[in-house]
């Protein structure tokens, strides 16, 4: 294999099924149908799902079909894979939301001209009893049982619904409608990534390999999640982004380098060796480049070194008019500056939601909003 195509199964790979099998088909030189799918449970897309769109892009790069699939029909059902509790299912109109600028999100990455897009519900809607039941008739329950957060529910005598068992199902026949070669998913996807190879030998297909790739945490140290807050979108203005990577924690700058930014492996084996305020420095220039251009990057470092080593406001913060009996929570739900009214009062709650002079608040530590009423 050439150096490319080491690096597409070496960085922030996790485990490879079967790479002996996918290593072959790389170097045979054949053109493969790479496959991910992402569910619109959020209308923002962050740098932790990003890295799978990065990995998408590094087959595409090297002449692979990128094949991107927007799960609006499972995104209904919700995938609790990674849960402690049961997932409320969202409705059509939250999904219809959350998709309006889902695709022009991942076309900051993906290159649109030469990636194939479905949207599930194009044969998941259709599919009847009789289909699903031949799909299911290749599981036993002790499969699912087996899962390690569903074994833990069950052991607790907490509710496992029938959709929860239905998602992996799913997600499976999505290769199965693209005619899947490989499957890129994060660690927390094994079962469901699994599951496609089990169902395509139904369709006489070939079963698809599978990138599993590590999973990133937020900046609170746990798993980076819209649910949890502790995201940094790729929609974020360069001050919030900025801001954002520099408040992760030092031990993770090497796996952020890694995973979410396109520095080459050696040269961030060099940053990380730096003080661990310049290596983060360093991570949040990139990171920000990568989605707002050198120049804007430049700025928002600047922005930074003005307001917290100097302790000043960000010179080019961002301002919004707004009614007098709008609440502040409308406002920063509008801007971004906050994902729901949960994380609104966690942050309120905590002192992280100030207004430090005369209409301008920070939220968090690296987020600004200067506000006019009107």
């Amino acid at each position: 294999m050439n150096k490319g195509q080491e690096e597409l199964l070496t960085r922030g790979v996790s485990e490879i099924i079967d790479k002996k099998h996918l290593e072959e088909k790389l170097v045979s030189g054949k053109k493969l149908r790479v496959k991910l799918g992402i569910d619109p449970t959020s209308p923002n897309i962050h740098i932790g799902r990003a890295v799978q769109l990065w990995k998408l892009r590094a087959f595409q790069d090297l002449g692979h079909t990128a094949v991107f699939i927007v799960g609006d029909f499972t995104g209904v059902v919700g995938d609790t894979s990674d849960k402690e509790s049961e997932r409320p299912m969202l409705t059509d109109e939250q999904i219809k939301d959350n998709l309006k600028d889902y695709l022009n999100q991942a076309f900051k990455i993906l290159d649109p001209k030469k990636t194939e897009t479905h949207y599930n519900s194009e044969w998941l809607s259709k599919l009847g009893f009789l289909e699903l039941a031949k799909i299911a008739n290749l599981f036993g329950l002790h499969e699912f049982e087996s899962r390690e957060v569903i074994a833990r529910r069950m052991k607790a005598g907490q509710r496992v619904s029938f959709q929860e068992l239905m998602y992996p199902l799913m997600q499976g026949y999505d290769s199965v409608a693209v005619k899947s070669d490989v499957e890129i998913g994060g660690t927390d996807q094994r079962f469901n990534l699994l599951t496609g190879r089990r169902i395509q030998p139904l369709y006489k297909q070939e079963p698809q390999d599978i990138v599993m790739l590590d999973l990133l945490e937020g900046m609170d140290g746990r798993k980076m999640s819209s649910s949890w807050g502790n995201v940094i979108n790729i929609t974020d203005v360069p001050n919030d982004m900025f801001g954002k990577v520099m408040s992760v924690k030092d031990e993770l700058v090497a796996k952020y380098l890694k995973l979410a930014s396109l520095v080459p492996t050696e040269e961030a084996r060099e940053i990380i060796k730096a003080h661990p305020k310049d290596a983060k420095t360093r991570l949040a220039f990139e990171i920000t480049k990568m989605y707002h251009g050198e120049e804007a990057s430049k700025k928002a470092q600047e922005n930074f070194i003005e307001t917290f080593s100097k302790g000043g406001v960000p010179k080019d913060i961002e301002t919004v008019r707004a009614n007098k009996e709008t609440s502040l929570v409308e406002i920063l739900l509008k801007q971004g500056l906050v994902s729901s009214k949960t994380e609104f009062n966690r942050l309120n709650k905590e002192g992280a939601i100030k207004e430090i002079e005369n209409g301008v608040y920070r939220i968090g530590k690296h987020r600004f909003l200067r506000i006019k009423t009107i």
